[in-house]
């Protein structure tokens, strides 16, 4: 981890096209302005961590998922129809 001093004011740059500026400081809070492209993402570390988590619980159900249709699809169909069908009754 990088660590740098900076005060009120001052930047770093990071990859040419992100910059970090403090732009307030106030007891043990840090206010950060970020000037970054359009197309980068930025999202709070634990807002990252439960997106992360999210998909890897949809990826293991849909593994999940898969194998239960790869076990239906290698057994044989049913002989027996789903739905009896009702006797005939005679008019009279």
């Amino acid at each position: 981890m990088l660590y740098l001093t900076r005060k009120v004011g001052e930047s770093v740059i990071i990859n040419d096209d992100i910059e970090v500026t403090v732009v307030d400081i106030r007891g043990k809070s840090i206010k950060l302005g970020f000037t970054f492209p359009a197309e980068a993402t930025v999202l709070r570390r634990e807002i990252h961590e439960r997106i992360q988590e999210e998909n890897r619980a949809a990826a293991a159900g849909g593994d999940a998922l898969a194998k239960a249709l790869e076990q239906t699809a290698d057994r044989p169909p049913d002989t027996e129809p789903a739905v009896k069908p009702e006797p005939k009754r005679e008019a009279g």
